[in-house]
C-alpha cells in the first residue's frame, strides 16, 4: 500500500483512530493510538514514544523511539467501529533500526536466509483455552467452558459460536483460515490460518491472539494463550511447520531421497535438533511453560526427529513436492513470535550452513522408553524448567548471535526475576501436601 491509499481507506472507512501497534520483548502487544488527524504524520514516520517503560526497551536517559509504520500491515478492526492499525518497526531517533524491536530480529534473520538464496515459510498452529468469568468482577476463573474433546460438536463443544465468530473477524482481516476445531482438553481450540512467509505469519500470529482474546470477551468469555491452565489436561501448543524455498521450488523435497526429504530438510533438521535446549528458551518462555512440557499430554519432551510419529521434538508431515515441510512441536503460544521464528530459523540455517546430520528418523515411540535406552541411543531431553533454558540459551552462540546482545540481556534479565519470584514463592500445593503432616 501506498500513503495515499491509506489515507483514501481510512477516510472512506470513517476511520477516528488508528492504532500503531508494536511488540515488547517479552511478546506483550503494545500500541499508541493517535486521532485521524496525527495519521499522515505517522506515516511520514514523526511519531516518537517513551520506550523507557517499555519491558527491555531503553533506559531513561536515551528513552526517545521513533515508531516507522509498515504500510501493507494496514487494516480495520472489524469489533471496534472507526477504528484502524499499523504495525510498526521501532527506530532510533538517530534513523537507525533498534537492535531491542522483536521484529528487526526476525527482519535480519530472513535477510541471513536470503543471502542464502532460502525464502521462509512457516505455518503456525494456535492453541487456546476459554474459561468462565467472574459475572461480578470480569476476572477470569479456572474453569473451562465445556468438557468437550477432540473435534467434538455443538452442544458439547460450547465454543463453537465464539471460536465462529474469531475465524470470520479474522478472515474479516486478510487471514486466510483453513481449519478451526476443539482441541483435545476440555475448553481448548485450535484455529489454522495459511502459512506465509516469516514475517508475515509472525504479525499474524501477534494478531491473532489479540482478535481471539477480544472475541473470546464480547462472548463473556476468557481466551488465554497460557501453556498449561489446568493440571492433569493437555496444554496448549503452538506447532509450527517450517518450508525453505529457494527459485520457486521447496528446497526440502528430493523425490530420490529417503523419506523424500532433501540434504537440506536433514541439514536445517539436524540444526533445529543441535540448537533445540536454547530455542527453548524463547519458544517456551513462562515458568508455566514446563508444565506442559511433560510427559504424557502429547507435547515433547526429547530431543529427536521422525518422519512419522509424533513423539519426536521434529516431525515430517506426510505432504510431499511442494508441501513439504517439517514441524517443530515444542513451542507454546506465549511466545514472543519475532524472536520464536527468529531462534527456529537461525537454528535451521546454522544446520543447513554446517552440515549438521541429524541422525536417524526415530520409527518407535519414544516415551515407551527407559532413560537408559533413550541415553543408548542418543536421545536427549529438552530443558526441564524455565532457569535451565535460559542457561541453554546463553551458552549458545548461534542463538545468542541471531537474537543480538540487547535482546538476550534484557530478555533474561527478566526471566531470571520471573523464576526466581517461582522459585521463592509458597505455593497452595505446598501448603495442602506439607500443613498439616509437619
Amino acid at each position: 500500500m501506498t500513503k495515499e491509499e491509506i489515507i483514501r481507506k481510512a477516510d472512506q472507512a470513517g476511520v477516528k483512530f488508528i492504532r500503531l501497534q508494536f511488540m515488547d520483548i517479552l511478546g506483550v502487544a503494545k500500541n499508541v493510538a493517535i486521532p485521524r488527524s496525527q495519521l499522515e504524520k505517522a506515516l511520514d514516520n514523526e511519531i516518537m514514544f517513551d520506550g523507557s517503560s517499555i519491558e527491555g526497551f531503553t533506559r531513561i536517559e536515551e528513552s526517545d523511539m521513533n515508531l516507522r509504520p509498515d504500510l501493507d500491515t494496514f487494516t480495520f478492526y472489524p469489533w471496534r467501529n472507526e477504528v484502524a492499525r499499523l504495525i510498526c518497526d521501532v527506530y532510533k531517533p538517530d534513523g537507525t533500526p533498534f537492535e531491542g524491536d522483536p521484529r528487526y530480529v526476525l527482519k535480519q534473520t530472513i535477510k541471513k536466509a536470503e543471502s542464502l538464496g532460502y525464502m521462509v515459510n512457516l505455518g503456525p498452529e494456535c492453541e487456546f483455552f476459554l474459561f468462565k468469568v467472574d459475572p461480578a468482577t470480569g476476572a477470569p476463573l479456572v474453569e473451562t467452558h465445556d468438557k468437550a474433546g477432540y473435534f467434538d460438536l455443538g452442544p458439547v463443544d460450547k465454543g463453537e459460536d465464539a471460536r465462529r465468530d474469531i475465524v470470520l473477524t479474522l478472515e474479516q482481516m486478510g487471514f486466510e483460515v483453513e481449519a478451526s476445531h476443539h482441541e483435545v482438553a476440555a475448553g481448548q481450540h485450535e484455529i489454522d490460518f495459511k502459512y506465509g512467509d516469516a514475517l508475515t505469519t509472525a504479525d499474524r500470529v501477534a494478531v491473532f491472539k489479540l482478535v481471539t482474546r477480544a472475541i473470546a470477551a464480547r462472548h463473556g468469555l476468557h481466551a488465554t494463550f497460557m501453556p498449561k491452565p489446568v493440571f492433569g489436561i493437555n496444554g496448549s501448543g503452538m506447532h509450527t511447520h517450517i518450508s525453505l524455498f529457494k527459485d520457486g521450488k521447496n528446497a526440502f523435497y528430493d523425490p530420490n531421497a529417503k523419506h523424500q526429504l532433501s540434504s537440506v530438510a536433514r541439514y536445517f533438521i539436524g540444526g533445529l535438533l543441535k540448537h533445540a535446549k536454547a530455542i527453548t528458551a524463547v519458544a517456551n518462555p513462562l515458568v508455566n511453560s514446563y508444565k506442559r512440557l511433560v510427559p504424557g499430554y502429547e507435547a515433547p519432551v526429547y530431543i529427536a526427529w521422525s518422519a512419522h510419529n509424533r513423539s519426536a521434538l521434529v516431525r515430517v508431515p506426510a505432504a510431499r513436492e511442494q508441501g513439504t515441510r517439517i514441524e517443530l512441536r515444542s513451542p507454546d503460544p506465549s511466545c514472543n513470535p519475532y524472536l520464536a521464528f527468529a531462534a527456529m530459523i537461525a537454528a535451521g540455517l546454522d544446520g543447513v550452513e554446517n552440515k549438521i546430520d541429524p541422525g536417524d528418523s526415530v520409527t518407535f515411540n519414544i516415551y515407551h522408553l527407559t532413560d537408559e535406552e533413550r541415553r543408548s541411543k542418543g536421545i536427549d531431553n529438552l530443558p526441564a524448567s524455565l532457569y535451565e533454558a535460559l542457561g541453554a540459551l546463553q551458552a549458545d552462540e548461534v542463538i545468542c548471535n541471531a537474537l543480538g546482545p540487547h535482546i538476550v540481556r534484557h530478555f533474561v534479565e527478566a526471566k531470571l526475576i520471573e523464576w526466581d519470584l517461582y522459585r521463592t514463592q509458597v505455593h497452595p500445593w505446598e501448603i495442602e501436601q506439607y500443613l498439616g503432616v509437619y
